[in-house]
């Protein structure tokens, strides 16, 4: 699985932080999500998806 983001999207509400906080981050000054690991882990796809599926900008996609 790959992990894209669109920094444009991005409302900065970190669900996705909050669903995976292994894969997601949020940048200090302004909260938009800072993507750790483009490839993560099989373990971490359920995770991963669950970030992506509550981000309300639809900012996360998943490439498999």
């Amino acid at each position: 699985m790959k992990v894209v983001v669109d920094e444009e999207k991005c409302v900065a509400a970190g669900q996705c932080v909050a669903a995976a906080m292994d894969v997601f981050d949020q940048r200090e000054d302004d909260g938009i999500v800072v993507l750790l690991n483009e490839n993560p882990a099989a373990e971490l796809s359920e995770d991963v998806r669950n970030a992506a599926a509550v981000c309300p900008a639809l900012a996360i996609r998943l490439e498999e």
